[in-house]
């Protein structure tokens, strides 16, 4: 699955193209907000390159872009050939070749599910620091797929679960601001039997993973 495109990620991207989310939002770190999310970004792409070194793979390409840019970028997703699933992919800018626009990288278990995978992105038009960063922690509870997804400077901003407890289906979605209010008290969702099957084993701070690994 296409994280990126799947937790809002194109989204916030577009909207930021578009001048409505700023893309240099003050974080107080030792290191500075740009700081750290470029380190996260070129630390996820040689992630990517420690990966398929040691992976006989194929590469797929194509081109895209956006409104007013339909051809910015080439993609190369790169595919194990033992199992034909997802290693990473990425996109890099169409006339700077040099400049990365977006990476992703899926580490997997040996049942070949999604374990944790990484996430950046830069504008077109801003390259200071990426836009966004994701950093996915799964988990595999029974017949539950739960995911907590951090930024790379640790924030806690989405929660995602869905499968089967029991007889019963679960499709659970909490955004920032949900999981703030229930982490403040002034939400009971995290009491629930579901939330609890789904997240169990999670852990809840990014810790040890905020560097791509």
């Amino acid at each position: 699955m296409r994280y990126f495109k799947y937790l809002v990620g194109l989204g916030l991207l577009m909207l930021a193209i578009a001048g409505q989310v700023s893309a240099d939002q003050s974080i107080n770190f030792q290191k500075s907000h740009a700081q750290v999310w470029n380190e996260f970004a070129d630390k996820t792409l040689q992630l990517h390159e420690q990966l398929i070194k040691k992976t006989d793979h194929s590469i797929k390409s194509t081109t895209g872009g956006y409104a007013g840019m339909p051809d910015f970028y080439k993609e190369d997703s790169y595919y194990d050939k033992k199992t034909n699933q997802l290693i990473s992919r990425l996109q890099w800018e169409r006339e700077n070749p040099q400049h990365l626009h977006t990476i992703e990288v899926y580490l997997r278990d040996d049942k070949g599910r999604v374990l944790r995978d990484y996430i950046a992105a830069y504008l077109p038009t801003y390259r200071n620091a990426p836009t966004q960063t994701l950093i996915s922690l799964h988990a595999y509870n029974g017949q539950l797929h739960a995911f907590r997804t951090f930024d790379a400077s640790g924030a806690r901003i989405l929660e995602r679960c869905t499968g089967m407890l029991g007889k019963v289906e679960v499709n659970m979605l909490l955004d920032e601001d949900e999981i703030y209010a229930a982490l403040e008290g002034r939400s009971k969702v995290m009491k629930q039997k579901d939330y609890q099957s789904c997240f169990k084993g999670l852990p809840e701070k990014a810790g040890k993973y905020l560097s791509p690994q």
